[in-house]
C-alpha cells in the first residue's frame, strides 16, 4: 500500500513542485525578499545587492532557456572567483541544469576528459582561459559542447556558437519557474584524481541545502542586523569555497568578498575595509597572514571564526593565531567532496584540548569506524572512517564499480583511517593510500608531518613511503626548508623527530625540495612526490 499521501490531483504539478521543493536556485529568490538592498557579493569594484544577484541570475537563466538549456542538461563553469560565477551557478540551479565547475589549474587534456565524460553542452569561460579551452576542445572530438558563454568578449571559441556573458542575459528578470526535484543533481565536481582519472561527484539540491544549513549552524552563522562578512580566497570551483563558504554566507544574508586568489596583503586589506567575521584559509595562508606587515594596523576584532582545512596546523602557528585573533575560534573543519563536504567540525571548546582531532560529526552526519571485515568498531579502535548522511553525493557519474565499492557494507567509504574517542570525536590517522608500511609497522604520514612542522627550520613537509629492500617502505620526509637545506639540517631534523616519535616512525631520509607539488586547492600531491 502507498501509505498516507495527500491527493494533489487537483493541483498543477508545477505549483506542487514550487511550493514544496528544495532547489538551490530558490536561495537568491528568498534572499532578495528578505535582504533586498543588502550587499551579497563584493568583487573588486562591483557590489551586488541580493536583489541584483537575483535579477541577474534570472536574466541569465532565461537567456539559457531561450537557447535550449533545460532540466537535466549539464553546463561547465570555467571561471575565477567573480560575480559572474555566482550568477551563472544560480542560473543553472534555477533551470535544473547541472553546473560543472572546472578546476582552473587543469591541463587541456584533463579538461577534455571532463568535457567528454560529463556530456556538458555549453561552457561559461573568460578571456584568460580561452586558449586552454580551445586546446581541450581540439582534444575532445566526442564532447557534446555546442556553445560558449564568454566573459570579456564574444570572439568565437573553438568554432562554436559563442555569446558574450552580458548578451546571454534576457531582458526579463522575474524568477524562472520550472519543475526541479529535490534529488535532481545540482552540481558535478570532479575529484583530484591523484591515482587515476578523476571521478565526477554528482550531488543533489537537497544534499547541498542540508550541507549549507548544517555549516551555517555549526559555524555560528545567522541572519542579523549586522550580517556576517566572509572573504573567499579558495577557488569557487572547489566544494569548500562553493558549498561551505559562499552558499552558507548567502543563505543568512551575509556578504561574500570575492578574491581571485590568495595574496596576504590583499586579504589584510579586506580586514582593513570590511568588518570580517569569518574566513577559511589553508594553514600556509594563515602563516602568510601573520607575516604580513599590514596586519599590525588592520582592525581584526570582528573576526569570530577562522577555519582551516586540508593540511595539519603546527601547534606553534595555532598558538600565534589565537594570540593575534583573541576574539576568534581557530578551528578545523573536515570532509570530502562526496559529503558536501563538512562531516566533522571542531567545537570552539576543543581549542587547546583536541586541536589534533577532526572534531565530532556535524549534526546531520553519522560517523562510524569499520574494520577490514566490515564490522563496526568501538571507541579507540582504528579502522576506516565511514559515513551515513543526507549530505552525501548521489554517487559517482558514469562509474558503476566506484559506486559499488564506495557503498559496500551499507556505509559510504571515504578512504580515511582513524578512530573515535569516548566523546565521539574523530581522530584522523591517515589516508589509507598514504599509510607507510615500514618493517611490518603502519606509520601515519600525518603524525610524522605534524612533528616535523614543529621544527623551526621546516617550512613545509610531506611524508611518503618509498620502496626499500630492508623495510619494505622507508619513511621519507620531503621538506621545504627555511633557509638552505643541507646534510647537517637533515640530520638535525631526524634527531628532532627521534625525541618525539617511536623509532620506526622517524624518517630514514630527509629530502629537500624548493616547493611541494599541490593541487589548486593546496592539497599536497603525494603521488607526484613518490
Amino acid at each position: 500500500m502507498p501509505g498516507m499521501r495527500p491527493d494533489l490531483s487537483g493541483v498543477d504539478p508545477l505549483v506542487a513542485n514550487l511550493t514544496h521543493r528544495v532547489c538551490i536556485g530558490d536561495l537568491p529568490t528568498r534572499a532578495a525578499h528578505q535582504f533586498g538592498d543588502r550587499i551579497a557579493i563584493v568583487d573588486g569594484g562591483v557590489a551586488l545587492s541580493y536583489s541584483e544577484l537575483e535579477a541577474r541570475s534570472n536574466a541569465i537563466a532565461r537567456g539559457m532557456a531561450a537557447r535550449g538549456h533545460e532540466r537535466g542538461d549539464a553546463v561547465a563553469l570555467q571561471l575565477q572567483n567573480r560575480w559572474e560565477f555566482a550568477v551563472a551557478f544560480f542560473a543553472c540551479a534555477k533551470l535544473g541544469v547541472v553546473a560543472m565547475p572546472i578546476n582552473l589549474a587543469l591541463s587541456a587534456d584533463d579538461i577534455a576528459y571532463q568535457l567528454t565524460d560529463s556530456g556538458v553542452t555549453a561552457v561559461f569561460t573568460e578571456d584568460g582561459f580561452v586558449p586552454v579551452l580551445e586546446a581541450a576542445l581540439d582534444s575532445a572530438p566526442h564532447a557534446a559542447v555546442r556553445a560558449v558563454y564568454r566573459v570579456g568578449g564574444n570572439e568565437p571559441v573553438g568554432g562554436l556558437d559563442t555569446v558574450a556573458f552580458g548578451d546571454l542575459a534576457g531582458a526579463e528578470t522575474s524568477p524562472v519557474e520550472v519543475v526541479v526535484e529535490d534529488r535532481d543533481v545540482l552540481h558535478c565536481l570532479y575529484t583530484s584524481g591523484t591515482t587515476s582519472r578523476p571521478k565526477g561527484v554528482v550531488t543533489s539540491h537537497v544534499a547541498v541545502q542540508i550541507g549549507v544549513l548544517t555549516t551555517a549552524v555549526t559555524a555560528g552563522l545567522r541572519p542579523d542586523v549586522v550580517p556576517p562578512v566572509q572573504p573567499i580566497v579558495l577557488p569557487l570551483f572547489h566544494v569548500t569555497a562553493l558549498d561551505v563558504v559562499l552558499l552558507p554566507t548567502l543563505v543568512v544574508g551575509g556578504t561574500a568578498v570575492l578574491l581571485r586568489g590568495f595574496d596576504a596583503a590583499e586579504v589584510v586589506g579586506v580586514f582593513a575595509t570590511h568588518a570580517v567575521t569569518n574566513i577559511a584559509l589553508l594553514p600556509m595562508m594563515w602563516a602568510a597572514i601573520l607575516r604580513e606587515p599590514g596586519l599590525e594596523h588592520a582592525d581584526t576584532d570582528s573576526l569570530r571564526t577562522g577555519f582551516y582545512a586540508m593540511a595539519p596546523m603546527p601547534a606553534s602557528l595555532l598558538t600565534a593565531l589565537r594570540e593575534r585573533f583573541p576574539n576568534a575560534a581557530i578551528i578545523l573543519g573536515s570532509g570530502q567532496t562526496e559529503t558536501t563536504p563538512v562531516s566533522e567540525m571542531q567545537w570552539p571548546g576543543h581549542q587547546g584540548v583536541k586541536d589534533d582531532s577532526w572534531g565530532p560529526a556535524v549534526p546531520t552526519t553519522d560517523i562510524a569506524i569499520m574494520g577490514s571485515d566490515g564490522r563496526l568498531l568501538g571507541a579507540g579502535q582504528e579502522g576506516e572512517i565511514v559515513y551515513r548522511t543526507p549530505q552525501l553525493m548521489e554517487g559517482y557519474w558514469n562509474n558503476r564499480d566506484a559506486n559499488t565499492a564506495a557503498f559496500a557494507g551499507g556505509w559510504f567509504h571515504g578512504g580515511d583511517i582513524g578512530y573515535l574517542d569516548e566523546d565521539g570525536v574523530v581522530w584522523f590517522t591517515d589516508r589509507a593510500k598514504d599509510i607507510v608500511k615500514s618493517g611490518g609497522e603502519n606509520v601515519s604520514s600525518v603524525e610524522v608531518e605534524r612533528v616535523l612542522l614543529a621544527h623551526d627550520r621546516v617550512g613545509e613537509a610531506a611524508v611518503v613511503g618509498l620502496p626499500d629492500e630492508r623495510w619494505g617502505e622507508a619513511v621519507t620526509a620531503i621538506v621545504v626548508a627555511v633557509g638552505e637545506g643541507d646534510d647537517a639540517l637533515a640530520e638535525d631534523i631526524r634527531e628532532f623527530a627521534r625525541g618525539r616519535l617511536a623509532g620506526f616512525k622517524v624518517p630514514k631520509k630527509v629530502v629537500f625540495v624548493p616547493a611541494l607539488p599541490k593541487t589548486a586547492t593546496g592539497k599536497i600531491q603525494k603521488h607526484r612526490l613518490r
